[in-house]
């Protein structure tokens, strides 16, 4: 745990996460203005590839959970029936609409989220949301920042592609620069981490996520990562993690919710900590509320924090008379 000092702690960040996806479907271009306006320092952006190595901004390398691809294109799944968007060129995902993520019995995943119906959004490149976010901090005169992560990069690299180069070219073209430092850049694979900074030369500052081994997410050995000593792995590599909030709570035998020392151990690295997600409709076992959850996660020494309602993440920091 962060020790208290007489000087007020940094704010932590507001990471909207999928944009203001507690409101509006994930990663939907209106879900991202939301959560603009609602006032997180950054918003987040999952990247896969299409057909034609176009980016789009979509959680999954899948589309049949989150739009309605199964009705729209029905003999294009793979023969194990899911719907690849690397199989689909950028002018067909473009005739797709993203609705609220459901389930694989087809019902949806939060029941009080935006409803059925009335779905009139699209599958955004990365290209249409990194210009929304510029547009909307020059109009607002706001400094929102970006938090791309590429998902599956050795399934990408498996499929013919290459994703990194083609990120790093992305926000080369629309000049994002390295300073102010506007921009992390998050993967869950260590490998790939390396590979941008020694290899690519990145000029972002890089955060690992921290899964859980039996999510087959990669490669990279998450148990060892948590282990004693673990995170030193990490060290000149990256500048943060992204650990699964679980991994940061633990319960005393008297039912006390207590941290794991992760955190502590972080800091003692350079590191920043950015967990995710801290949703209102899926609290871990023991917090009544979104603000309890945040309560503990401050008083562990966050950094920032990945949230689906970042209206109430950021109404909770300001409430609480962190420093800038």
């Amino acid at each position: 745990m962060r020790s208290h000092a007489s000087v007020p702690a940094p704010r932590p960040l507001t990471i909207a996460h999928r944009g203001a996806s507690g409101y509006l479907p994930e990663h939907s271009l209106a879900a991202k203005a939301l959560a603009h306006a609602m006032g997180a320092e950054f918003i987040e952006q999952d990247v896969v590839v299409t057909a034609d190595d176009e980016l789009i901004v979509l959680h999954d390398i899948h589309l049949e959970q989150v739009t309605d691809v199964a009705t729209r294109f029905t003999d294009r799944s793979r023969e194990d029936g899911r719907y690849y968007a690397r199989d689909f060129s950028l002018a067909e995902i473009k005739q797709l609409r993203l609705r609220e993520r459901v389930g694989n019995d087809g019902k949806p995943v939060f029941a009080t989220r935006f409803p059925e119906g009335f779905t009139p959004f699209a599958v955004p490149t990365l290209a249409e949301e990194l210009a929304l976010i510029r547009g909307l901090n020059s109009s607002r005169q706001a400094t929102t920042g970006i938090y791309p992560e590429i998902k599956k990069p050795e399934w990408h690299r498996q499929e013919g592609v290459d994703i990194a180069p083609l990120l790093l070219r992305s926000l080369e073209a629309v000049d994002y620069p390295a300073t102010p430092e506007p921009v992390w850049l998050l993967w869950s694979d260590l490998a790939e981490n390396t590979r941008l900074r020694q290899h690519w030369a990145a000029p972002y500052r890089l955060v690992q996520l921290i899964g859980d081994d039996s999510w087959k997410e990669s490669t990279t050995r998450y148990a060892e990562l948590l282990s004693p000593g673990g995170l030193t792995a990490l060290k000149g590599t990256v500048d943060g993690i992204g650990p699964w909030i679980p991994q940061l709570v633990m319960q005393s035998d008297g039912g006390e919710r207590l941290g794991t020392h992760l955190i502590e151990e972080a800091h003692a690295l350079d590191l920043q900590v950015h967990p995710y997600t801290l949703r209102a409709d899926a609290l871990p076992s023991g917090f009544e509320t979104l603000e309890d959850l945040l309560a503990f996660l401050t008083r562990e020494g966050i950094d920032g924090i990945f949230c689906d309602f970042p209206d109430r993440s950021v109404a909770y920091f300001d409430n609480q008379g962190f420093g800038v």
